[in-house]
C-alpha cells in the first residue's frame, strides 16, 4: 500500500468515452506523477484515466480471476500447472501465493490513485468534475469489495466479528498507510456502499461501458446488497438499472456471439475491462487457459493459441446439456477428435476437453478479451434471487424465466418445481450457474448462500469427490505474507 512515487501509467489505448453529446478519444503521452499538482479538470480528466489503466493490468485482472473462477465446480483443471493456479484450483491455498500478492498490491496501487482524484475535488464542485470523483470513487468501492471477497468469507457468516481488509481511505497521511489494520467484513462492506452511493449521486454522464456512470454503480449496489441479504436494496437498485432504458438483453440471435464483438456498442455489458486490438496479451490473458484455436473459433490443440487445461466440468456440460438446444452450450468448444471428445491424459481418470471461449476471439483476435464485470442479466438474476429470499416467488421465476426464454429453453412454473422437489430458490441458484458461468460468480454463490461445493468430476485435486464446505478455512485466500511482514498490524486468515 505504500503510495512511493506512484505514477499513474498510462497505457496506449484508447478509452472511448460516450457521451450523449460527443465523443472525446484519449492517448496521452504524459503521465502524472504523485507529487504533480491535479489543478486542472484535464489534469484530473488524465490521472482518472491513469486510474482505469492500472486496474486492467494483468497483474489485477488475471489473477484477480484465478481466485473467483477456478475455485468453482463448473471448471476441471486438465493438468498441474507450473505456478500457484493449482493451488487454488484445489483449496490448497498458500501464503506466498503469487497471483495473491499481484492482486492486493495492484488493487490498493489503485486505491491509492483513486484517492488522489477523490481528495482533490471538492463535493460542491462543478458538474464534470463531480462526475470524475464520482468515478474514482466507484472504482474504490469496486476495489474494496472485489479484495473483501477473496481476502474475507461471506458477509452471511458473522461480517461484524471476521476480518475483513484495510480501508483505505483518501486523506490518511503515509504512516497511517503503512500501518493499516483489516477492518471487519461488516465496515468493509458498509465503506462500499458508502462509495457507491456517492458516486451515484455524483454522476451524471452517460459514458461508454468502459467507464462508470450512475447506472454502473446502481449495478454494484444491486449485487453488494444482494450479497448482505439486503433483499429489499437489492431488488431497488436492480430495478434502477433495468428501468433505466440504458440496457437490453441481446436477442437469442445475438447471444450466442455476445463476448466476440467489441464492447462499446453491447448494449447488455454495463461494465468491462476493455481490451484494444493492440492489448492482446496471448498466452497471459485469461482465454489463453480455456482455448487453443484459431481465429474463427475452431478449437485446436493445445499451445496452438493458448495453454487449453482448463475445462468447463463435466457436471458442468452435463447439466447444461439437459437442455440440447440451450445457447449457452455456444460458449463451450469441445476439442473433438474422431467424432468424440479428446480426452486430456495428462492426470487419471482423462479430463474432457470442454474449452470455454467466453474470453477469446474478440473482434477475431484469439486471445483478446474484454472481461464483463456487469452485465444485465446479472440485475434480473439479482432481482430474482433477493425476491425470492422475499418470498415473492412468481417474480422470481418471471426474471429466471426472462433468461431462459433468451437461452431458448422452457419456461419453469411454480407446479413444476414443487413436483420436482425444487425450491424457487433452488432454481434462481441453478440459473445464476448456466447464464453466469465462468465470470467469477459460482463459488461464491454457493457459499454465500451456505450451501457446499461438489466436485465429482475429473481433474486435479478431483479423482475422487471433494467438497468443500461454506464454513471451510480453505475458502477464503491467505493474505499476502510479503504484506504482513511489511505491516504487522495486519492478521493472517487461519
Amino acid at each position: 500500500m505504500k503510495t512511493k512515487y506512484l505514477k499513474m501509467l498510462i497505457v496506449t489505448c484508447l478509452f472511448a468515452v460516450g457521451m450523449t453529446a460527443c465523443k472525446k478519444t484519449f492517448n496521452p503521452s504524459t503521465a502524472i506523477d504523485e507529487k504533480s499538482a491535479l489543478t486542472s479538470e484535464a489534469d484530473i480528466e488524465t490521472a482518472t484515466i491513469g486510474t482505469y489503466a492500472l486496474f486492467k493490468a494483468e497483474a489485477y485482472v488475471r489473477s484477480g480471476y484465478f481466485f473467483t473462477e477456478y475455485p468453482t465446480d463448473e471448471v476441471a483443471q486438465g493438468q498441474n500447472s507450473s505456478d500457484d493456479l493449482s493451488n487454488i484450483y484445489k483449496y490448497t491455498p498458500i501464503k506466498t501465493s503469487g497471483h495473491a500478492a499481484n492482486f492486493w498490491s495492484s488493487a490498493y496501487r489503485s486505491i491509492s490513485a483513486a484517492n488522489r482524484v477523490i481528495e482533490s475535488i471538492d463535493d460542491n464542485a462543478s458538474t464534470a468534475l463531480k462526475q470524475l470523483k464520482g468515478e474514482n470513487l466507484y472504482i474504490r468501492g469496486m476495489l474494496h469489495f472485489n479484495l473483501v471477497r477473496i481476502f474475507a468469507r461471506p458477509y452471511t457468516q458473522n461480517p461484524t466479528v471476521n476480518l475483513g481488509v484495510p480501508i483505505l481511505k483518501d486523506g490518511l497521511t503515509d504512516e497511517e498507510k503503512l500501518t493499516l489494520a483489516r477492518s471487519n467484513v461488516k465496515d468493509v462492506y458498509d465503506a462500499v456502499v458508502a462509495d457507491l452511493l456517492k458516486a451515484g449521486d455524483f454522476m451524471s454522464q452517460s459514458k461508454s461501458n468502459s467507464f462508470a456512470s450512475k447506472e454502473v454503480a446502481f449495478a454494484l449496489l444491486s449485487r453488494v446488497y444482494l450479497y448482505m441479504e439486503n433483499n429489499e436494496k437489492a431488488v431497488e437498485y436492480a430495478d434502477k438499472v433495468i428501468n433505466s432504458g440504458r440496457y437490453s438483453l441481446l436477442t437469442s440471435s445475438e447471444y450466442p456471439t455476445y463476448f466476440r464483438g467489441a464492447p462499446d456498442g453491447n448494449k447488455e455489458t454495463i461494465f468491462c475491462i476493455r481490451h484494444i486490438k493492440t492489448e492482446d496479451r496471448g498466452f497471459s490473458s485469461i482465454g489463453s487457459m480455456y482455448f487453443s484455436g484459431d481465429a474463427s473459433g475452431n478449437p485446436l490443440n493445445q499451445a496452438a493459441s493458448g495453454w487449453g487445461e482448463i475445462y468447463a466440468s463435466k457436471k458442468f456440460y452435463d447439466a447444461l446439456n439437459a437442455n440440447p438446444q440451450d445457447l449457452r452450450l455456444k460458449f463451450i468448444s469441445p476439442l473433438m477428435e474422431n467424432g468424440v471428445v479428446k480426452l486430456n491424459n495428462k492426470i487419471t481418470p482423462n479430463v474432457p476437453m470442454y474449452y470455454i471461449n467466453k474470453y477469446s476471439l474478440q473482434e477475431g483476435i484469439v486471445n483478446l478479451s474484454s472481461p464483463v464485470y456487469l452485465r444485465l442479466a446479472e440485475m434480473y438474476l439479482n432481482r430474482a434471487e433477493a425476491n425470492a429470499k422475499l418470498g415473492n416467488d412468481q417474480l422470481a421465476l418471471d426474471d429466471v424465466n426472462r433468461i431462459r426464454t433468451r437461452a431458448g429453453i422452457a419456461n419453469l412454473t411454480l407446479a413444476g418445481l414443487t413436483l420436482s422437489g425444487k425450491s424457487v430458490l433452488d432454481a434462481v441458484l441453478d440459473e445464476r450457474w448456466y447464464e453466469l458461468a465462468f465470470e467469477g460468480h459460482r463459488a461464491y454463490d454457493l457459499f454465500r448462500n451456505n450451501r457446499a461445493l461438489i466436485r465429482n468430476y475429473p481433474g486435479t485435486g478431483t479423482s475422487t469427490n471433494q467438497t468443500i464446505q461454506p464454513g471451510d478455512s480453505k475458502i477464503v485466500s491467505f493474505i499476502p505474507q510479503n504484506e504482513i511482514d511489511k505491516n504487522n498490524k495486519l492478521i493472517q486468515n487461519p
